[in-house]
């Protein structure tokens, strides 16, 4: 045998046993085992408002998709953050930073509600998807520029929440799927009526209500203050009005309506069927409120074109009230009906039409989320509508095309607020 030649065999045999173990010892993963994706399936994201509700978004929240980035002006916050985010998690102090990242697909955006809009905004600009907290928006103008954007862009939105689609929903003990289904095929009738109360199994949170005393105190050096008012006015800073209880300033959100609103109100505008309408009559009975500090209400109610009503009982005046009732039935708390054979006629009914429920396949599909910029901003018209008719006092007539109110000027003011510091929603 040529000497060159069996050395160059040798080599070969060497080489190739070599090759095979490597094989042999190679993750699982790598070689695409059951449920593995490769790298080039797996979508990111990261995490703007790690506080409360944020930390949620950190650790159990889509984490189908892989946490590259979170982001929070409280540096306590922002180190729990990273922490628990794992060794590919970097930390940023400025949402824009995590922006310019071209390695991010998805953006959430569990910050306080003054903040959604601007940041869904410029994620839509940068490229990113967004998963955005609930209200939508803390103004009815910040919910058109978002949606304005978000398709310009082509991205995709969500909500977070979800009774529209999955889960019983609160006092009903089951999905809202045959309740909107007795509704589009005509069981109950029209005009509607829905009350929202505590025996219909709402309960609006007037804990969520401001402090009108608060007085200035020095600012924790873990905080960075002034990025966390952002857009909104300066003020004074208090405890009370930054992290788990902002919700108490109309500044930033809306009390109990602010909280609570789109998970009661964005299922029962689709169970209406009312996903492209606003209400054109507005009246609350509520104590006075304070320019500052979000106060309780007694009773809102939101009437349609049609005549169809959303009530939002806070008192729980109408103990004997029906969630949802028309000229020909009603459906009381618990799925309970004076409709005959309800269960059956609902089951023999038409679905409605699907939705795309998983939002990890709307982002890959580029199909739009069953909760969306659209009938997410027109739930959250609900929430704002509901906000001003507190705020003014009176009685107010929309007009539902122009989502501007009719010969009011002080009404109109609390639609676009003027934003602190050069923030703007461009």
């Amino acid at each position: 045998m040529n000497y060159r030649h069996a050395l160059n065999r040798r080599t070969f045999l060497k080489s190739s046993i070599a090759s095979m173990a490597t094989v042999a010892i190679v993750p699982r993963y790598v070689l695409g085992g059951p449920g593995h994706k490769p790298p080039s399936e797996i979508l990111t994201r990261a995490v703007i408002g790690t506080g409360g509700m944020g930390m949620g978004h950190v650790k159990s929240i889509n984490t189908e998709c892989k946490l590259l980035a979170v982001c929070d002006v409280d540096s306590v916050h922002l180190a729990d953050a990273v922490k628990e985010g794992g060794p590919d998690c970097k930390g940023y102090h400025d949402f824009r930073e995590v922006l310019e990242r071209k390695d991010i697909d998805i953006v959430h955006i569990p910050t306080p509600p003054h903040w959604h809009a601007i940041i869904s905004i410029a994620a839509a600009k940068a490229g990113k998807d967004i998963w955005c907290e609930k209200p939508m928006t803390r103004t009815i103008a910040e919910g058109e520029a978002v949606v304005a954007a978000v398709q310009k862009y082509k991205r995709i939105f969500r909500l977070n929440t979800w009774f529209r689609f999955k889960d019983s929903f609160y006092g009903m003990g089951v999905p809202v799927k045959d309740i909107r289904k007795a509704v589009m095929h005509d069981l109950l009738g029209r005009p509607l009526k829905v009350t929202l109360n505590a025996s219909t199994g709402f309960d609006w949170k007037f804990y969520w209500i401001g402090r009108t005393n608060l007085k200035r105190e020095i600012v924790p050096a873990q905080l960075d203050y002034n990025l966390w008012l952002g857009p909104a006015p300066e003020k004074p800073y208090h405890p009370h009005r930054v992290h788990g209880t902002f919700r108490g300033y109309w500044d930033y959100d809306g009390g109990g309506l602010g909280d609570m609103g789109q998970h009661y109100l964005d299922p029962v505008q689709y169970i209406m069927g009312k996903d492209n309408e606003s209400p054109i009559e507005i009246e609350s009975d509520a104590p006075k409120q304070d320019s500052d500090a979000v106060g309780t209400f007694r009773y809102i109610r939101l009437k349609y074109a049609d005549g169809s009503e959303i009530i939002l009982d806070g008192e729980d005046r109408d103990k004997g009230a029906a969630f949802i009732e028309g000229p020909k039935g009603r459906i009381m708390k618990g799925m309970k009906t004076n409709i005959p054979n309800f269960e059956k006629r609902v089951k023999e009914l038409a679905d409605p039409e699907p939705m795309v429920t998983d939002f990890v396949q709307a982002v890959k599909t580029r199909n739009p989320f069953a909760l969306n910029e659209v009938n997410g901003h027109r739930s959250c018209t609900l929430i704002n509508l509901a906000k001003i008719a507190l705020q003014t006092g009176r009685p107010l007539h929309f007009d539902p095309k122009k989502q501007r109110f009719i010969d009011d000027p002080r009404a109109n003011s609390y639609i676009s607020q003027p934003m602190r510091d050069n923030w703007k929603l461009s």
